[in-house]
């Protein structure tokens, strides 16, 4: 929810999309006060079934896609996709992971977002080190922009 408040401002709109109601009631209560929250809203909802009435400039994944199992991920790719305007960005905060069993959060890197994005046309047009991480995970989040640069792959 703190980025969601953070990105919220009179010429940008922002959704906070979250499954569990519990913490999207905290948020709400928390941030009601705050003097942006007419340009913010925490909506309940599963991801991957969310159908909004219009598609989004901007999806900001906050390390959603390391908790997916990753046989979840081409399928969060599309979600990605669908809910994207054609000249919609991404941007990614990777919690880098290599060295775990089992998860969430699950192993993940850059190449790993690359597999399910590029086939729909999605490049990275920047991917940088994360410097305002927080101490524990400075060199291990890195921060990705990603743009439609071509048409969709055929699966044939």
């Amino acid at each position: 929810g703190y980025d969601v408040v953070a990105l919220a401002s009179p010429e940008r709109f922002v959704v906070g999309l979250e499954i569990s109601n519990i913490a999207a009631e905290k948020a709400k209560q928390w941030s009601s006060s705050l003097p942006n929250a007419d340009w913010f809203a925490f909506l309940v909802a599963d991801f991957f079934k969310w159908r909004p009435s219009e598609p989004f400039d901007l999806i900001f994944d906050y390390t959603f896609f390391c908790a997916l199992d990753p046989s979840m991920r081409l399928a969060w790719a599309e979600t990605v996709s669908r809910l994207l305007k054609p000249d919609g960005e991404l941007i990614t905060l990777i919690y880098l992971i290599s060295d775990q069993e089992g998860g969430p959060p699950y192993n993940n890197t850059v190449a790993d977002y690359q597999k399910v994005l590029e086939p729909l046309g999605f490049k990275a047009v920047c991917m940088e080190d994360n410097e305002l991480a927080i101490k524990p995970r400075k060199g291990v989040e890195k921060l990705g922009r990603w743009k439609r640069c071509g048409r969709p792959q055929s699966s044939l």
